[in-house]
C-alpha cells in the first residue's frame, strides 16, 4: 500500500504539489492522471525518496522508502526509461542492480525473457530504442519481485503489441495482490488497464474514484434517439425536464433522461422509435471535464495565414 498524507513540495515560489492525500491499494491497478505540470512525476519521486517533501508524508508499506532494508525487494519503479548507463549491456545493467540487493543471476535471465530482451541482452543499452529502454526499465522494476510497483508512462515508445503486453502485465501483477500505481497520458489505454484513478491538477487532488463511477458521473453521457417524429418527442422530453439537442443527422441527443424513461414516454405519446442507444463518455472526456480548470498550457488551433488586414489568404 502507498499512503500520501498532506504531501507538499515547493521549489522556491513554485508549488509543485500541495496538500495531496491519497491511498493506493493492493490488488488493483490505480491510474495516476493529471495535465502536464500537475505534479505527477514529482509525487512519484517523493514516493521513491528521490525528492524530500516540503511538508506532509508518503509511505510504502507503512515505511519511508529510504528506510527499507532491501528496497528493490519491496518497491519497483520505472520513472525514467533512459536512466541507464549507455555503455552497459542490458544484462550488465540488471546485474549491477541485482548485486545491490543480493538477487540471483537466474532472476535476471528470467526477466530478460519476460520483457522480450533475451536476444539483445548483450547489446549496449545506449543503442536501444525508446521502446526497448522501456522494456529494460520494466525488467529493473520487477527485479526484486516487489509487492509495490510504480510506472511513469510505461508504454511510451511501444508498438500496439507492446502496449497490450504492458496492459496485461500490470493487470496480472494486480491480480497477484500487488500494489500497482501507473501514470499515463493515453486515456484510452488507462480505461482498459486501471480499476481506479487518482486525478490531480496544479498539484492538488481533484478526485480518487473508480473508473466505472467516474464515467457514470460525466455530463458527457447521453442517449441517442432516432424517430420519424423527432420534433414531437423533443418537445415532450423537454416538458419533462430533459435537455435535448437536435443533431445534424436528425437524431436527438438527450441528457437528463435514461433510455427506459425515454422509451416509456415515446409509448405514451405515442411516437415510433428507430433507435434508442445510451452513449457513455470516454475516460478522456470525463478527465477533461474534471481537469478543465487545472490545465496550465493551452494551445490554439491554427487558422492559416492572414494578410495585413487580418483576412485569410
Amino acid at each position: 500500500m502507498i499512503e500520501a498524507k498532506g504531501l507538499t513540495k515547493h521549489y522556491g515560489s513554485k508549488h509543485a504539489v500541495e496538500q495531496l492525500s491519497f491511498t493506493v491499494r493492493p490488488g488493483v491497478v490505480t491510474g495516476f492522471l493529471g495535465p502536464n505540470g500537475s505534479g505527477k512525476s514529482t509525487t512519484m519521486r517523493m514516493i521513491m525518496g528521490l525528492d524530500a517533501p516540503t511538508a506532509g508524508d508518503v509511505t510504502v508499506k507503512g515505511q519511508h522508502f529510504n528506510d527499507l532494508h532491501w528496497p528493490l525487494r519491496e518497491v519497483g519503479a520505472l520513472l525514467e526509461a533512459k536512466a541507464i548507463h549507455p555503455g552497459r549491456s542490458a544484462r550488465s545493467h540488471l546485474k549491477m542492480l541485482a548485486q545491490t540487493n543480493h538477487i540471483s543471476n537466474a532472476r535476471i535471465d528470467e526477466l530478460l525473457e519476460v520483457v522480450g530482451l533475451t536476444a539483445v541482452a548483450g547489446k549496449r543499452a545506449g543503442k536501444f530504442s525508446l521502446g526497448m529502454g522501456q522494456r529494460l526499465g520494466i525488467a529493473a522494476a520487477l527485479l526484486g519481485d516487489p509487492e509495490i510497483l510504480l510506472f511513469d508512462e510505461p508504454v511510451n515508445g511501444l508498438d500496439p503489441d507492446g502496449i497490450r503486453w504492458v496492459r496485461n502485465l500490470l493487470k496480472g501483477l494486480a491480480r497477484e495482490g500487488r500494489t500497482v500505481f501507473v501514470s499515463s497520458h493515453l486515456m484510452s489505454e488507462m480505461a482498459l488497464t486501471a480499476d481506479e484513478v487518482v486525478i490531480i491538477g496544479k498539484g492538488k487532488l481533484i478526485s480518487q474514484i473508480s473508473i466505472e463511477e467516474l464515467l457514470s458521473q460525466s455530463t458527457e453521457n447521453f442517449v441517442r434517439v432516432r424517430s420519424p417524429e423527432a420534433a414531437k418527442l423533443k418537445a415532450a422530453l423537454e416538458h419533462q425536464g430533459a435537455v435535448v439537442a437536435l443533431e445534424d443527422d436528425g437524431s436527438l441527443s438527450v441528457r437528463g433522461a435514461d433510455e427506459v424513461t425515454i422509451g416509456e414516454l415515446a409509448a405514451t405519446i405515442p411516437v415510433v422509435l428507430h433507435e434508442l442507444a445510451p452513449q457513455s463518455a470516454s475516460l478522456e472526456e470525463a478527465f477533461m471535464e474534471l481537469t478543465e480548470d487545472s490545465i496550465e498550457y493551452h494551445g490554439t488551433t491554427p487558422t492559416g495565414p492572414t494578410n495585413s488586414t487580418g483576412a485569410k489568404l
